[in-house]
Order: C-alpha cells, then structure tokens, then sequence
C-alpha cells in the first residue's frame, strides 16, 4: 500500500505539565482523566478515526508510563521516541522522530488538549484542505468563542486565502494543538531543543502557513480547574 496524506502521525507528550500540579505529581499530563479517560486517549480517538497506520509518542517527565501507554495500543500502531536524556520542546521532538514518521505530510497533535468534532471530522478537514503546491503546515484554529477553558488572546489571523499570520486580539484564532505539516519544513534542522514556532514564522515568511477554523468545540485543560470545567461541559453532550 503506497503512503497516504495523513498515514503517519506525532504525539507531543514530553511536557512536565506544571500547571496541572498536583495532578501531575505521580503521571504526566496526558495520562490525566478527563471524564474517565485519558488525555491522550482522545487525540489516538481522532487519530484512528483518521485512518492514520503509525503514529509516534515522545516522552520525558515520567516518560516510563508513556512507554507502559504506547506498547498498549495496537490501532494505529505507536512507537516510543525517548527524550529521558533531554526534553526537545516541539520542534525538536518532531525532529528526532522524523525517520519514523514517512514522507507525505503527516499529522502532528497535542495530548494534552482535546476537541470534539463538528459535522465532518477536523482531520478529514485538515486532509482535504492539503495543497501540496502552496503550504508546507496546515494548522487547525479555533475562534475564541468556541473553546473552553481557554482565557488567551488567540495566535493567528486567518486570512481568506487561507494563509497565516501572528495576531492577538479581536478576530485572531487559537492554535488549539493540531496540524498538518510536510517533512520538508525540517530541512536543514538539527535534533535539539527548539519550538515550532521557529518552523511556522519561516513558513509565514514565505506564505506557506496555512490554517483552517475548526467547526467544533476545543478544551484547553491546562489546570485542575480546568479538567472540573471540561467534564461540566461534556455532561451536557
């Protein structure tokens, strides 16, 4: 079976989740439950609902448990990249685990937040908005009004021809932890500790950042507080 768009997919799961103490005193942030699962387990939702084959999970703070969480899984398959030695924020995870993760664009989500889909899935939607010629990341947003749990001042303009540029305040979306991105955007970078914000303002520079607004909901669980708010919400589902 030839690669696909999408059949390879990165789980960011290397933070420390200090806002999150004390629940993240004795497990990393992933693994916290929100309404009796998992963080994580509802990007792998999203993921397997996608169609993705392999995906990859890095681990640093209590990495040993996110280890324990990938051999679990058998649908997508997930591989382990250890960051034990040394945490390599966004950028640099991806970029230590870029041999695993093909040569199509490939999807890359957060594990630490999750959203609930619209009427079409948002990475059928990501996968459908992919123009090869034009982009090199495709990131999904989300206007201010239909997170929860989320008190910023978004990231992002989302311009009509789909392209992004930095903006906070009014009219700006939130980057809320998913995205497309071509293994080409890598070129030239080495595996060390860098965000991918370094990657998305070159990719702004030459008109190659792209976004989409999700049609659903996204819940930022970045506190305690904030895990009681977001299975509030979800009881009214």
């Amino acid at each position: 079976m030839s690669e696909a768009i999408g059949s390879h997919a990165m789980i960011l799961a290397a933070g420390f989740g200090v806002r999150m103490r004390p629940l993240t005193n004795d497990r990393p942030k992933p693994l916290i439950e929100v309404a009796g699962k998992a963080l994580i387990d509802y990007g792998l939702d999203r993921l397997r609902e996608a169609g993705v084959q392999k995906a990859v999970v890095n681990g640093h703070y209590r990495a040993e448990q996110i280890l324990h969480w990938s051999q679990q899984q058998a649908a997508p398959e997930v591989s382990f990249s250890d960051e034990q030695a040394e945490i390599l924020d966004t950028g640099g995870g991806i970029a230590k685990a870029l041999p695993l993760l093909g040569h199509k664009p490939f999807f890359v989500i957060n594990s630490d937040s999750f959203w609930l889909d619209g009427k079409v899935p948002a990475l059928s939607r990501l996968r459908a908005a992919w123009d090869d010629a034009a982009m090199d990341c495709l990131l999904l947003l989300c206007h201010v009004d239909r997170t929860i749990g989320y008190d910023g001042r978004g990231d992002f303009q989302l311009g009509r021809d789909g392209r992004l540029t930095r903006q906070q305040g009014p009219g700006a979306l939130a980057y809320i932890g998913g995205y497309l991105v071509h293994p080409r955007l890598f070129a030239g970078t080495v595996v060390k500790n860098f965000s991918m914000n370094v990657l998305w303002d070159k990719a702004i520079s030459e008109g190659r950042l792209h976004g989409i607004a999700h049609s659903g909901k996204w819940f930022h669980v970045g506190t305690p507080a904030a895990v009681a708010l977001a299975e509030a919400e979800l009881a009214k589902i």
